[in-house]
């Protein structure tokens, strides 16, 4: 009876902990990891997409309103990165408050179906990255003003190694040569980062998802053929979020090799090098530096 008794109140206790921490619903990957590392064990996370998914062209399922249905706070990317505005609308049916993480960063404008669009990527840059964070603790703040001092703390932490991560990426691309730092990749994920150390986003950048799923014209072809060739691109990457197929058969025309997989729109599954957001910047740039030194 007595053993009984104990595991009813230890049930009870982990019930009771889980009632206690709040659930804050993501939509992407690279935020659940950044609402993670502010909210610690005071919160619990849920992401909607899943390792590899792609947040433009995903599709918002029954479950997916059900689980934002029991959520006390949703985050969003924004800028239509989740496309057709998935996330916020998610909320908006739940009742559900929902920010917006890009708030406060500089953006950078895209041409998108004929329009300048503003440019959704801006995790790629570190920098921006930090925004977000912070933009994510004041939300846990409001939401548990009585752990704001904690969640201050993970963000203070959090934020000196994304410092010390620009750093290290800086010195890894100071081997590759000027010339050589042209980055061809799979579709537009990659300017902030192009911008911050470096790089001209060469064609195929600026090519949407759906061209890439659903076929380019010849004379667009043949045009991001002839680009990089006249560029001198020494390597193109894939993306683990996009079909590598087209760009695999455009880098055999142009008679240039696969650099690798780069991580995007989502980051890499639990136990991958990938997994979490330093840990797919990371990969990403010994990636790129090898192909390209």
């Amino acid at each position: 009876m007595k053993a009984v008794l104990i595991c009813l109140l230890a049930l009870f206790a982990c019930t009771l902990s889980a009632v206690d921490r709040p659930l804050v619903v993501c939509s992407t990957t690279q935020i659940a990891d950044f609402a993670r590392q502010v909210g610690g064990d005071r919160i619990q996370v849920a992401c909607i997409l899943k390792p590899g998914a792609d947040p433009h062209t995903y599709q918002s399922t029954t479950a997916d309103a059900r689980l934002v249905l029991d959520a006390d706070l949703c985050l969003e990317n924004g800028l239509h990165l989740e496309g057709n505005n998935w996330m916020a609308k998610l909320a908006k049916d739940a009742g559900k408050p929902v920010v917006t993480c890009t708030e406060g960063v500089a953006l950078l404008r895209i041409a998108s179906n004929g329009e300048t669009v503003a440019d959704p990527h801006a995790w790629m840059d570190p920098r921006n990255a930090a925004t977000y964070v912070r933009t994510i603790q004041q939300a846990l703040t409001k939401l548990m003003p009585a752990h704001g001092d904690e969640f201050a703390a993970r963000t203070t932490l959090f934020l000196q190694q994304l410092r010390a991560l620009d750093a290290w990426v800086r010195e890894q691309i100071a081997v590759i040569p000027v010339e050589r730092r042209v980055l061809v990749t799979s579709h537009d994920a990659f300017n902030y980062f192009c911008r911050t150390y470096g790089f001209e986003a060469a064609a195929p950048v600026g090519w949407s998802t759906a061209e890439l799923g659903a076929g380019i014209p010849p004379e667009r072809r043949q045009a991001v053929v002839e680009s990089i060739r006249s560029q001198g691109v020494k390597a193109v990457f894939v993306e683990t979020s996009v079909s590598s197929e087209i760009l695999t058969e455009i880098a055999n025309e142009a008679g240039i090799r696969i650099g690798g997989s780069l991580y995007s729109d989502s980051m890499g599954a639990p136990g991958s090098a990938g997994a979490d957001y330093i840990g797919m910047m990371r990969e990403n740039v010994l990636t790129i530096a090898a192909a390209l030194r």
